[in-house]
């Protein structure tokens, strides 16, 4: 069941309460989509699928028009999601810069979404505030959740590319969140977005906790959120839950996923296409029952729905649907 910005709402509520995460997963295409909301129904969790700028524009083809791509992707996973009526799912716009304000409007005027990030943090304080309370002041009006960040999170992430990593100060995490009144904060405390392995990265989940407590101190309590979480240890990840978090993002695991699944299919299969060399090539006969795309994407689709189940076993999300 694809769900409203108020019934998202309550999916962080309960997860805040009772301190478990959401998976927030990054996908492109249906074969994604199809994997990760099975794999959420599978382990009665609810879940959010989130699409990029550039996984809008890839979704579009050669005309790169993010609106049609916007329009597709959420068409998908409305239709998928709609199989499933106790497992909610929702639909996030994922690092959304200033340049696409006209985009999220779009997006927002056509229910097309569950939630959006506005990512205005390569901007100065005064200005990320600014620009993020705009959007949450439209996005409110059609009863669509608004997650901000400051901070830097290193690496590469479709569009967004930061070569250093600047940790959320907790005064600044506090301004921000009562001047913009955004329903989910990200803090930069460390991750990296793109492959990583959370036992060699400076995490400080300390900063986590301390946000957090500042929040609840001074009664804007809020979901927090992280970013750039495929690489991190199972352990990480249930301490940061414990210290706030709500939404964990995996992005780059999926897609590590689909590409050692198909390479593994290809590497065995390979002569189903490829004309053996001690085989003279007037006598080689291409086997369809093989290179049918329905043979090896079902291999990536698989893997991918193993994983994100076991994403929400570590997460504590498991059997916790609002729907149930």
């Amino acid at each position: 069941m694809f769900l409203s910005g108020t019934q998202l709402m309550e999916v962080f509520h309960r997860a805040k309460k009772n301190r478990y995460g959401i998976i927030a997963s990054n996908v492109v295409f249906d074969t994604q989509i199809r994997a990760i909301i099975q794999g959420y129904n599978n382990v009665g969790s609810d879940g959010l699928l989130q699409m990029s700028a550039g996984a809008c524009k890839y979704a579009a083809g050669e005309s790169q028009d993010m609106e049609v791509g916007a329009r597709l992707i959420s068409t998908m996973i409305k239709t998928f999601a709609a199989q499933f009526p106790k497992c909610g799912i929702g639909l996030h716009i994922d690092h959304a810069t200033p340049n696409y304000f006209d985009f999220i409007v779009f997006c927002l005027e056509n229910n097309l979404v569950t939630s959006v990030m506005m990512d205005a943090s390569q901007e100065d304080l005064a200005e990320n505030i600014r620009v993020t309370k705009e959007v949450v002041d439209v996005a409110h009006k059609h009863g669509i959740l608004v997650e901000g960040e400051i901070g830097h999170i290193k690496g590469t992430e479709d569009e967004i590319v930061s070569e250093t990593e600047l940790y959320t100060r907790p005064e600044e995490a506090l301004e921000f969140v009562k001047k913009t009144n955004v329903d989910l904060f990200a803090a930069s405390v460390g991750t990296n977005h793109g492959v990583s392995k959370g036992e060699n990265i400076v995490l400080r989940l300390d900063l986590v906790k301390e946000i957090d407590d500042l929040l609840i101190k001074h009664n804007v309590e809020r979901g927090l959120v992280l970013h750039g979480a495929s690489g991190l240890t199972d352990a990480q990840q249930r301490d940061a839950i414990k210290y706030g978090v709500v939404k964990i993002n995996k992005d780059t695991h999926y897609q590590m996923d689909m590409a050692q699944e198909i390479q593994a299919y290809w590497e065995k299969e390979k002569y189903s296409i490829v004309c053996p060399p001690d085989l003279d090539p007037k006598d080689y006969v291409p086997n369809k029952s093989k290179f049918d795309p329905r043979k090896w994407l079902i291999k990536g689709e698989n893997r991918m729905q193993e994983t994100v189940k076991s994403f929400c076993l570590v997460s504590g999300s498991a059997n916790k649907s609002i729907l149930l």
